[in-house]
């Protein structure tokens, strides 16, 4: 595949998963110019709701999941140049985003509706800190590298990937994942947690457990002591000292 073919691949991937997490983030929020959000009218039958919402986030779940693993990474790339790996990857998580986005079919009724002006506000305030944060936390570990501009860019000038390295930067000082972090807090603090909102937190949550629990295997089996000390210090999500 052509140096040039790749870097605009790359770029294309990358612009298709920004704008599924932007689309994400506002559906989640009671934002007046979304003609759709996740908190609407139920149009089918719940047991057909639930499954279809269930569908959705394991097909999120599954693809995030199994394209992270070192094995598949290595099978992929007898396919596909190594320097669009992390391309493909972010591609199909920007889809799978976007398909929860089409599909998701509300339920009917609320957990709780914050009418006080100031409760809301705060809940706004807490929902909008989460998602900066988990992408603040994302330029710490280099945001271009995570969603593979940075691989893309040096196979295009024809410069060798630097080697990783183990650091401790600012939030990652504080919890092993802050990206996480921030999206529990972007998806749970809310001024109107309708039940289909609730689905989708809770399924999600439930899913970023599983992917940290995969995740931290990875990260040992890479960098063995050094990681192991770095969890016996560092807590994975709440920033309590140990």
């Amino acid at each position: 595949m052509r140096k040039s073919i790749i870097f605009i691949y790359g770029i294309v991937s990358y612009l298709i998963a920004l704008v599924a997490q932007i689309w994400f983030i506002l559906y989640l929020g009671e934002w007046e110019f979304m003609p759709v959000t996740v908190n609407g009218h139920q149009t089918v039958s719940l047991i057909s709701a639930l499954s279809i919402n269930f569908a959705l986030v394991l097909l999120f779940g599954l693809q995030h999941s199994i394209m992270a693993r070192p094995s598949f990474k290595r099978y992929l790339t007898q396919i596909i140049p190594q320097a669009s790996e992390r391309s493909t990857y972010v591609l199909f998580s920007g889809l799978a985003l976007g398909l929860i986005c089409l599909y998701w079919q509300p339920l009917n009724g609320y957990l709780w509706q914050v009418e006080n002006e100031t409760g809301k506000a705060l809940l706004t305030a807490g929902y909008l800190f989460g998602w900066l944060f988990s992408l603040f936390s994302t330029f710490i570990i280099n945001h271009f590298e995570l969603f593979g501009l940075q691989q893309i860019y040096l196979n295009f000038i024809n410069k060798p990937e630097p080697a990783v390295t183990f650091q401790e930067k600012l939030f990652y000082r504080l919890v092993r994942h802050p990206i996480q972090l921030g999206v529990l807090i972007g998806i749970w603090l809310t001024p109107s947690m309708s039940y289909s909102h609730m689905m989708l937190s809770v399924t999600l949550s439930i899913y970023i457990f599983i992917g940290l629990w995969l995740e931290e295997k990875d990260l040992l089996a890479a960098w063995g002591t050094t990681y192991q000390e770095y969890q016996r210090r560092v807590r994975m999500i709440l920033p309590f000292p140990k």
